[in-house]
């Protein structure tokens, strides 16, 4: 015995399946983002009125090149998650919310081609 009413069954309406994934991975992010934000912020603080070679020097660490990469992948996935999230509740034109939806993913991986070019640019001195 279903739940469903038979207008849902006949639109086609229901569990989207996916809920619960995108759940996870915005909390999973989240958690992630903390201590990765805490290191950025670290490492541009410190970095504060050194000269460029010094940046630079620090850069070329592999360690510290896949932290900086690691963090501006979790900020930026977690910020393009957070972003549809926003769109699918609050704009209701399926066409505008089509489209916001496209600009957030391709606003987003913008972002994190742009950093990841710098990062890679700065720390093998392309």
């Amino acid at each position: 015995m279903s739940m469903r009413t038979s207008l849902g069954v006949v639109r086609g309406l229901g569990s989207a399946k996916s809920g619960t994934e995108h759940f996870w991975h915005q909390r999973l992010t989240a958690i992630a983002n903390v201590p990765l934000t805490i290191l950025l912020v670290w490492f541009v603080i410190s970095h504060l009125g050194s000269p460029r070679a010094d940046v630079l020097a620090s850069v070329r660490n592999p360690f510290v090149a896949i932290m900086l990469a690691l963090a501006f992948l979790s900020i930026l996935w977690h910020m393009r998650l957070g972003m549809q999230v926003v769109i699918e509740d609050y704009v209701h034109r399926a066409g505008w919310k089509l489209l916001a939806l496209l600009l957030n993913s391709f606003y987003t991986t913008a972002l994190g081609i742009a950093a990841f070019y710098a990062i890679l640019k700065m720390s093998f001195g392309i």
